[in-house]
């Protein structure tokens, strides 16, 4: 059975696919991609269908990672079929667990993604929006989802693929 993981934030062309990258790639670099679905989409429609933000492209690019995107809008199917929802700020939290509610499917599975980030003193901190800073804010957006992804896959792989080797 394979671990279903979505990343949300507002407009999917920063924040989410740059932690759906960082997590695919954690989890290549594991072996373990045959045992995962991740994905990334947006609150807001704004940006469907567009690649992600040429900054994080560049970022995840200075970092390792490589990016290839189109964005998305969260679906209310979403909600029912990902075990995992990992928000990037509260505004977001808060619409993806109405969109729940509203079609009625369980909110329980739907966190913030820095309750996975072990420097964060708040597990209900925002994943801060680069979208109107400048490079260093790409960059320790970058920062805390690595850190935030590395705790992720760890958690999950203590947690609930015991069969999943180290």
């Amino acid at each position: 059975m394979k671990k279903k993981i979505l990343f949300v934030c507002l407009g999917n062309i920063c924040r989410s696919p740059l932690a759906s990258a960082i997590l695919k790639q954690l989890v290549s670099n594991a072996g373990l991609q045959d045992h995962f679905i991740i994905d990334s989409c947006g609150t807001s429609g704004n940006h469907q269908g567009e690649g992600a933000d040429p900054r994080t492209i560049q970022n995840a690019l200075r970092n390792g990672v490589t990016l290839h995107h189109r964005a998305r809008k969260l679906r209310p199917e979403d909600l029912n079929s990902f075990d995992l929802i990992l928000t990037m700020d509260q505004h977001n939290y808060r619409e993806a667990v109405r969109l729940a509610e509203k079609d009625g499917f369980d909110s329980e599975h739907i966190r913030m993604m820095r309750s996975f980030d072990p420097l964060s003193a708040d597990p209900q901190a925002d994943v801060p929006d680069p979208w109107y800073g400048v490079e260093s804010d790409f960059e320790e957006v970058f920062q805390i989802l690595h850190r935030s992804c590395v705790s992720l896959l760890q958690s999950i792989r203590t947690f609930t693929f015991t069969a999943v080797p180290d």
